[in-house]
């Protein structure tokens, strides 16, 4: 006679440790999300409320009235030109955006591809200008733009940031990693280096040229100091300087300086959405170890 024997297995479940681990993983990153968005809290609160509100020290969690007419007064204030900031840190922005990425990613290739006398001497110097202060260099860039008759104009504040060192670096480092079998199989076509670079290269090179134009795009946006010293006259503010003149020794417009700050992050939220998977993307493609 045969016999059955019924086996039963029985799936266990996580271990308590690794359960509480969890929780307190992800109570964690709930406080530490909160922190990270309480300044936008702040912003868009305050932007919305009256200026005896955002003054008043019993404080309500949101206005008692949410005043959307600050966004008109804003755009309205003929002393202050919001929306001519916010026209000219765009064009500003893009330009820097276009030129570096164009100049820089042209000096990486040259700099990991091309073979000449001077290369490492050349690299190096651009690595030597990474170790410089930016405060260094800000006074002997000033004279040099003065001279040239660029203050309060778009080249003066435009060319000087048209590139990077860093840039250029990571340009470099990304391209000595780059598939030479991809570049042999263009110069079999009949490319040379410039034609391999923008019919090869570039196609291929998505990742890390999308990381870094976000973060020269952004960098470039929130720009204060340099717009500050040579965009002297109003028509050539950013809206960096434009949000400064809110709050000075002789104005003091709170409700106007948090809606301007808030619309003045708003570009910088949608391109970071947009595109934030390409900046870990292009720092893992630069070849970078951290």
């Amino acid at each position: 006679m045969a016999t059955m024997t019924n086996t039963t297995t029985y799936r266990k479940g996580p271990a308590p440790g690794k359960i509480i681990s969890t929780i307190l993983r992800y109570a964690l990153l709930i406080v530490l999300a909160a922190l990270f968005l309480i300044p936008f809290y702040l912003i868009v609160r305050n932007g919305l409320a009256s200026e005896k509100e955002i003054t008043s020290p019993n404080w309500t969690f949101f206005p008692s009235t949410l005043h959307f007419e600050n966004i008109q007064e804003l755009f309205n204030d003929h002393e202050v030109p919001f929306l001519d900031g916010m026209i000219n840190s765009a064009m500003i922005a893009v330009l820097q955006t276009v030129g570096q990425i164009l100049i820089c990613a042209l000096a990486g290739y040259g700099l990991a591809r091309i073979p000449y006398r001077w290369a490492n001497l050349v690299f190096y110097a651009i690595l030597a200008t990474l170790m410089i202060p930016s405060a260094v260099i800000f006074v002997p860039t000033y004279v040099i733009v003065s001279y040239l008759g660029w203050v309060s104009t778009l080249q003066g504040l435009v060319v000087p940031g048209l590139f990077s060192g860093f840039t250029t670096f990571l340009f470099r480092q990304f391209f000595l990693n780059f598939p030479h079998e991809l570049e042999e199989a263009g110069r079999v076509d009949g490319l040379g280096y410039w034609g391999v670079f923008w019919r090869v290269v570039v196609p291929n090179s998505y990742g890390i040229i999308s990381a870094l134009s976000v973060i020269t795009f952004i960098n470039s946006w929130n720009a204060f100091l340099w717009p500050l010293v040579v965009g002297q006259d109003s028509s050539a503010w950013t809206v960096q300087v434009v949000l400064s003149n809110f709050l000075n020794a002789q104005v003091l417009n709170l409700h106007e300086l948090f809606i301007g700050a808030a619309l003045g992050i708003l570009p910088l939220l949608i391109v970071f959405f947009i595109l934030q998977r390409y900046i870990v993307e292009g720092y893992r493609q630069s070849g970078l170890k951290g």
